[in-house]
């Protein structure tokens, strides 16, 4: 168990289960703030220790405590030798993230929760069901992944001619892969079917949680980078707009305004600790004014 510690932050991994029995992990980062519990969901095949950093400059900023998890079947939250029941990719906003945020709240119950959402983790907010527990959520690099959408000539290639085949060949894909950490074959074959879909899983007939987006109503900061490949204009206007309910703040922050490229996954690397994250803590724990870039160039 990792219980580091320093002079503002207690740290200590945490096991859990799912309302299903999968055993899920965390870390979790405690303070002595009083400002709202955080709960960081990941991107994915990002795994949590990326977030750990972000996490740790939340308690100091005053959160009073922030949790970092593994989805199942990826980092730590292995699959059990005996377990028989198919991992897909929307377990993980069905029944990780609540999973998680029982876990948060355990720690300071019924205190103000906020939440942090990067790519996938951003999408789990309209299909988890518990958007009410979150008085706001940011949301970094959350777009759509219809593969059309993006700037990336060769997603659709690697995804569909090469992921696909060897998805039936390991129970995992394999690292070489370079789609990040390993994943579950079950659960890349769903992201594969909804990234050749035009409106992504919001046209899968098998998944009727996305009915929950309309019913969101947490504010929300939507962040896009100017130079994601992924996290074009058009798939983040795509998919934000679904969230019809929710009151939405959109900025648009370009390698000028961070101080340094970007691009779809850089936003939690310390080299942003000063320029980019005092702002985004700010409006996530205080609720003041998110500053930096600019809002988009058009309304979506």
């Amino acid at each position: 168990m990792d219980n580091r510690q320093d002079a503002d932050v207690r740290r200590r991994d945490v096991a859990f289960v799912a309302d299903d029995g999968f055993p899920l992990t965390g870390t979790l980062f405690e303070g002595d703030g009083d400002k709202p519990l955080v709960l960081i969901s990941s991107a994915t095949a990002v795994p949590r220790g990326f977030y750990s950093a972000f996490a740790a400059a939340a308690v100091k900023a005053g959160a009073r405590a922030a949790l970092i998890y593994d989805y199942r079947g990826t980092g730590d939250s292995a699959r059990p030798k005996n377990w028989s029941k198919r991992i897909g990719m929307a377990d993980w906003p069905l029944l990780d993230m609540p999973a998680a945020a029982r876990t948060l709240d355990a720690v300071a119950p019924g205190h103000t929760m906020v939440g942090v959402g990067q790519s996938y983790g951003g999408q789990a907010l309209g299909l988890g069901g518990i958007s009410a527990r979150f008085t706001r959520y940011g949301m970094v690099a959350v777009m759509s992944g219809y593969h059309r959408g993006l700037d990336d000539r060769w997603a659709g290639p690697r995804m569909f001619l090469v992921g696909v085949p060897l998805s039936y060949l390991f129970r995992d894909m394999p690292k070489w892969m370079r789609l990040g950490e390993p994943i579950p074959a079950t659960v890349f074959r769903d992201w594969a079917r909804w990234c050749a879909m035009p409106d992504y899983f919001f046209d899968d007939p098998g998944l009727p949680e996305t009915a929950r987006f309309a019913e969101v109503r947490t504010p929300i900061l939507s962040l896009r980078m100017t130079d994601d490949p992924w996290g074009t204009e058009r798939a983040v206007v795509s998919f934000m707009r679904h969230f019809s309910g929710a009151p939405i703040e959109r900025r648009w922050i370009s390698p000028g305004d961070a101080g340094g490229a970007v691009g779809h996954l850089g936003f939690f690397r310390s080299r942003f600790a000063q320029t980019l994250w005092p702002p985004f803590l700010g409006w996530l724990l205080d609720g003041t004014t998110f500053t930096a870039g600019s809002p988009p160039p058009v309304s979506g």
